[in-house]
């Protein structure tokens, strides 16, 4: 059963929390990045990229104590706070297209990622898992919570519901015009009530974050073997996670954009194609797939329809159903040649909400030759991907909520 306890969070002062939260640090570019902090000395960016002070840039252990000391600087200051009773924090996000996030930050169980409790669908790269261990275990902190999913449940969204009737611990509006609201949850009987809920679910699935994950379950095996005490109940036998419903839940398609045909001519790769798919040419008429295993194509100036066909493709288990699992296997690399969907620089993807008019500006433009729109997977085949023990190729899915970081810290 998913074992899900409150914590005591670090998190900003109400006055500072709009001015602390910042996008993940990826998600930036080195303009965007240096702007923010240029003009903003409360960012969270400045504890992650301690560089910046010295106009220089740090890395590996060097950078990760940098980290640990802008950290302490932020507590010493009284930037940060620290709540005195271990509490769940309910977390709301509306954004710009008026959809409505609502979930629970809490601290998710190693032992539960061990056990196959908490269910993976992606796999990870053991040097980024350890990469990421030792950050963890420098710094001594976790800002930004894996995303796990649970099936809808009545006794939890009526807790949602009541304690989002009283005035929020926190509501600040981003650029990106996404609303931010976070309730503290400290009393007892809704505690119990939350984790009681969580007890009688067999299984939880993460919907993003597995690096992180993997990551904070490898960190709590080392400081179990590290303490001689241990007993399992330490803050680093559990991570933070935004737990949301599965209906809130919004998963995007990533497109696939390909800078070469392999070698082949325009014609002799439509009649590869031929083999797996029905073939129309939509001309100039955008088209995006509305359903499981159509998928478009946009080519010398022109937009194909593409319907798998069934005959003659096999579905022997739930991954080989999966949309960008077919495109692998049917043109991705028997016919272009793209073995690792990782590694190989002939292939780019781009997130749904680019949306397929992207994928053509950047073909029109040179930059690559053909791309690839899909239809976005769903959370049932997701799951079952998950339960059957299997792992979805690279960039298949991109899913929201994205939250902030800085919000709320977890120490260990």
């Amino acid at each position: 059963m998913a074992k899900i306890n409150p914590f005591r969070a670090v998190r900003p002062t109400r006055d500072k929390v709009s001015l602390i939260a910042s996008r993940s640090y990826q998600s930036y570019t080195p303009v965007e990045r240096d702007s923010r902090m240029d003009y903003n000395p409360y960012s969270f960016l400045h504890i992650v990229n301690p560089g910046y002070k010295y106009h220089k840039e740090i890395s590996g252990e060097e950078r990760y104590k940098l980290v640990r000391n802008r950290y302490l600087e932020f507590k010493e200051d009284e930037i940060f706070m620290q709540d005195e009773t271990p509490c769940f924090y309910i977390y709301k996000i509306v954004n710009r297209e008026k959809e409505s996030f609502s979930g629970i930050i809490a601290a998710a169980s190693a032992e539960d990622y061990e056990n196959d409790i908490i269910k993976k669908h992606e796999d990870t790269l053991a040097d980024r898992e350890t990469t990421f261990k030792q950050y963890l275990k420098t710094v001594g902190f976790n800002a930004e919570p894996v995303l796990l999913t649970y099936p809808d449940n009545d006794t939890i969204a009526q807790i949602i519901k009541k304690i989002a009737q009283e005035r929020a611990e926190y509501e600040f509006t981003t650029t990106y015009r996404d609303t931010h609201y976070v309730w503290k949850v400290d009393d007892k009987e809704s505690i119990e009530k939350i984790q009681s809920a969580f007890d009688t679910m067999k299984t939880i699935y993460i919907a993003d974050g597995h690096h992180r994950s993997a990551s904070s379950y490898l960190l709590a095996k080392d400081l179990a073997s590290d303490n001689s005490e241990h007993q399992g109940t330490e803050p680093y036998n559990f991570f933070m996670s935004y737990l949301i419903p599965e209906s809130d839940l919004r998963i995007y398609e990533f497109n696939r954009l390909i800078k070469d045909l392999n070698g082949l001519s325009k014609e002799e790769f439509l009649i590869q194609l031929d083999e797996w798919f029905r073939i129309e040419n939509r001309g100039i008429e955008v088209y995006k797939p509305s359903q499981p295993h159509h998928f478009s194509m946009y080519l010398d100036g022109e937009f194909y329809s593409l319907y798998l066909r069934k005959t003659i493709y096999e579905f022997t288990d739930a991954l080989e159903e999966l949309d960008a699992q077919i495109l692998f296997k049917t043109v991705l690399d028997p016919i272009l040649g793209i073995k690792d969907l990782r590694t190989d620089n002939r292939i780019e993807y781009s997130h749904g909400k680019n949306d397929i008019v992207y994928v053509k500006s950047k073909i029109d433009q040179g930059e690559f030759q053909v791309g690839f729109g899909l239809f976005p997977a769903a959370v049932e085949q997701i799951k079952k991907i998950a339960d059957e023990g299997l792992k979805m190729p690279p960039k298949s899915t991109y899913i929201e909520p994205k939250l902030r970081s800085g919000i709320t810290i977890y120490e260990f």
